[in-house]
């Protein structure tokens, strides 16, 4: 952790939510967040943050525990093998691991990662150094997305998915309000040089015009053929949740689930057409405070 991640965290701590957030919030757009009467996607996440906190939340976004999460909830056959878990970088055994594996964080969004495709290439310590920082990153301080504030940190190791009809696994984030899909984000070139390109598709799978983030690829995505029936587990996970995004792959013909995100961009993504902030902020019914 270096210099700044310290003074973040020492400063963060000490600054209540609502407080933060309304600075941040000030600092990405330009303006303050309407907490009292919320209308744009944005500011509903904030006010999520602050109002909307149930304990299964903690377990949802935890990319560990939700496993048996899910297993409850559509059946164990759409997890990624796990292959480990441990609690500190030096406890892995490499050596037991596969040729191809994917190492993360369970508590954050990418931080320490390692997906590995070939382990005669790895840099053993670098990835542990990696691994280290991300499992010391407090994700919760960053954004103040409270359900990974209870979150016990560990490290997983995943199967390394590999779909033989594409070059890329795609990854599928289904936007989901009060259980029901309204709209379907497909990300292309992931892993290669060319630029990350995101596509956004409505529930019939057309291609709306919202640019969030990346720009539009060239030539859309074709639809995936277990479309229906992501969209039935996206629908089944998200039920009773005012807004969540169920992220999940198709590898060679069968659905496996990812991640579930309750605030993409963590609220602090600015929109190309602010149209869409206050379309996907009607969107969200917000439940009222207790």
């Amino acid at each position: 952790m270096n210099i700044r991640d310290i003074l973040v965290q020492k400063v963060g701590k000490i600054i209540p939510d609502r407080l933060y957030i309304q600075i941040k919030y000030l600092k990405c757009f330009g303006k303050r967040c309407n907490f009292r009467n919320p209308q744009t996607f944005n500011e509903k996440l904030q006010w999520l943050k602050l109002y909307d906190h149930k304990p299964e939340y903690t377990v949802m976004v935890d990319k560990y525990m939700v496993r048996e999460y899910i297993s409850d909830k559509i059946g164990e056959q759409y997890l990624i093998p796990l292959l480990g878990v441990w609690n500190d970088p030096d406890e892995i055994d490499f050596n037991a691991l596969p040729n191809q594996f994917v190492l993360k964080c369970n508590h954050n969004s990418g931080v320490g990662m390692c997906i590995c495709k070939d382990k005669t290439k790895l840099d053993v310590e670098k990835v542990k150094k990696n691994l280290r920082r991300g499992i010391n990153q407090d994700y919760y301080l960053t954004g103040r997305e409270w359900p990974y504030k209870n979150v016990t940190r560990k490290i997983i190791a995943e199967k390394f998915m590999v779909d033989d009809s594409v070059s890329e696994l795609r990854d599928y984030k289904f936007y989901c309000f009060n259980g029901t899909v309204k709209l379907l984000m497909i990300a292309s070139n992931r892993f290669s040089k060319e630029q990350t390109c995101f596509d956004y598709f409505d529930r019939e799978y057309k291609h709306v015009n919202l640019v969030w983030g990346n720009p539009n690829s060239k030539s859309y995505p074709d639809k995936p053929k277990t479309f229906d029936k992501m969209v039935k587990i996206s629908e089944k996970l998200s039920a009773g949740v005012p807004h969540v995004r169920v992220d999940l792959y198709e590898c060679n013909g069968k659905v496996y689930f990812g991640e579930l995100t309750f605030f993409d961009g963590s609220g602090f993504e600015k929109f190309e057409n602010e149209e869409w902030n206050y379309k996907l902020g009607k969107m969200i019914q917000l439940p009222k405070e207790e």
